[in-house]
């Protein structure tokens, strides 16, 4: 690997795995930042699909890339925190192979977010979702709430609704001196949130609306592979015993922790994620269950006749009336 003598402010980090198809916008997308001072760290996981070809010939041309051709294969995990380890700027900001960033001043912008306060550990933007041909989807916009969030508040929020509210290792910008544990290789799935969450908890979050990166989906996409490999919610069970303090409800939560729980509670094999959960929310309501229980039981039928009226002679029916309950009351608000 080629060294760079001068410590930059920003490294940027591209892990990447057979990504050949994708790899040259991805380095032009960093290339091409109005924020220079930042070196670019790839390291290419042994991709035998002409990766490194076209990672020696940008590094030829640009004196600060750094580079590495792996062999054997790491993995997605170990891959990404070798990457760390190399980075010597003050802050770290990944763009994985087969993502890019959309704005000249997506550094720019982020680390001046960052810079916003000293108590702020991790910044993100909102993205845009791209396919295979870089068509874009639909824009996410989980997080939801421009400026700065407590980190504990994120993480509460991020258990509640169960998903990665901050997003993907290449809409985030941190700081190097908080990274030292790098991402915890038990995790696969919720790697990266696992990381959001140990950062968060000794400082807080700085977020824009502004889509500063594009996020790939398609079908070889490590997401996807992951998706289809790996026990999603044995891993949240995990996530749920490590930061179980956070998991903080409020009174205004009663009625959607009893729904689900409810429903929970009715389930014949639960899932390992979905046992944990019982034992929390079991606790957040105590013994107000009894309560909403015997209420439940006794406007159930009222409202079975409001539903049917709804649905059958006024032609309305709405995602909550269709028995979505918690689940869509969640979607409408991460939307």
């Amino acid at each position: 690997m080629t060294s760079l003598p001068t410590t930059r402010k920003v490294s940027v980090l591209i892990p990447t795995y057979k990504y050949a198809r994708f790899l040259s916008q991805t380095i032009e997308s960093i290339l091409n930042q109005s924020f220079s001072d930042f070196e670019l760290i790839i390291s290419d996981d042994d991709s035998q699909d002409g990766s490194a070809e076209i990672i020696r010939d940008y590094a030829s041309r640009d004196a600060r890339i750094r580079f590495k051709i792996q062999s054997p294969n790491l993995g997605m995990v170990n891959n990404w925190n070798w990457c760390l380890a190399q980075a010597q700027g003050c802050y770290i900001k990944y763009v994985f192979g087969d993502d890019f960033l959309i704005s000249q001043d997506a550094l720019a912008l982020l680390v001046e977010l960052i810079e916003t306060e000293p108590g702020v550990r991790l910044a993100a933007s909102a993205r845009i979702i791209v396919d295979g041909s870089s068509t874009p989807i639909e824009v996410w916009n989980h997080a939801g709430k421009q400026g700065i969030t407590a980190g504990a508040e994120m993480i509460s929020q991020c258990l509640w609704h169960d998903r990665n509210l901050i997003g993907e290792p290449s809409v985030v910008l941190f700081r190097k001196e908080d990274a030292a544990r790098g991402f915890h290789p038990d995790f696969k799935q919720v790697v990266d949130l696992e990381f959001w969450m140990h950062l968060l908890r000794n400082g807080n979050f700085a977020y824009t609306e502004t889509p500063l990166c594009a996020f790939r989906r398609h079908a070889e996409q490590q997401t996807e592979v992951n998706r289809r490999t790996i026990d999603g919610a044995s891993e949240h069970a995990r996530l749920l015993h490590l930061y179980s303090d956070y998991f903080a409800l409020r009174p205004e939560h009663d009625q959607e922790i009893f729904k689900r729980l409810y429903r929970l509670r009715k389930k014949r094999n639960p899932k390992e994620y979905e046992i944990e959960l019982i034992k929390l929310l079991s606790n957040v309501l105590d013994d107000k269950y009894f309560t909403y229980w015997i209420r439940y039981k006794v406007m159930r039928p009222f409202s079975n006749v409001r539903r049917s009226w709804r649905k059958y002679v006024l032609g309305i029916q709405t995602k909550t009336e269709s028995g979505a309950g918690l689940d869509s009351l969640v979607q409408r608000k991460v939307r």
